[in-house]
Parts: structure tokens; C-alpha cells; sequence
């Protein structure tokens, strides 16, 4: 079942959170935090999200932010993704889970 969109008000304050894949980590190095963290910090920049707040989890983030337009959440939280999972994915083969 497809996620229902986000109720977004623009110039409000908002608690996000962005899992894993069934819950499963999407962080496990240092690196990772600082990649997903540099990748956030410039889409935020691009598409004008104030970042208040934020908790990395092993497995999901948390972030207290406030968009300047409706789609503001959803293009920061796309551009993150794609660049994050064209980092990440290729690192699972190399097995640092262990």
C-alpha cells in the first residue's frame, strides 16, 4: 500500500522520520552518518528547509524542520535518498556489518 502524502504546512515546524527499508539499518559506519548529513545539509540549502534538529538512529532519522513551500519536504527527502542509496547500496556487498 502506497505511503499517504505528507500534510505540510509552509513556515510550520515539523517532526519527519525516515526509515530503513523494513527497519532494517541505514547506517553503519561513521562515514554513513556523514555522507546522509552532507547530502541533507545541501539539498535543505537548495530547496529551502531550516534543519532545527536532528537524531541519526542506526536504523531511521529524526529531523525537526521547517519547509518554505509544500513541496519542500519531499524534494529534500528525494534528493537525499537518491544520492544516499546510490552511496550505501554498493557498500552492502563489501559485508561491514560484521
Amino acid at each position: 500500500m502506497a505511503r499517504l502524502p505528507r500534510y505540510v504546512i509552509p513556515g510550520q515546524p515539523q517532526h519527519i522520520i525516515q526509515r530503513g527499508n523494513n527497519r532494517q539499518a541505514i547506517f553503519a559506519a561513521v562515514a554513513d552518518y556523514q555522507f546522509f548529513r552532507d547530502a541533507l545539509v545541501e539539498a535543505a540549502a537548495e530547496h529551502g528547509l531550516a534543519i532545527h534538529a536532528y537524531v541519526w538512529m542506526t536504523n531511521h532519522v529524526h529531523l525537526l524542520a521547517t519547509p518554505e513551500r509544500e513541496n519542500t519536504l519531499g524534494k529534500v527527502l528525494q534528493s537525499v535518498g537518491r544520492r544516499y542509496v546510490q552511496y550505501f547500496n554498493p557498500r552492502l556487498s563489501i559485508s561491514h556489518f560484521s
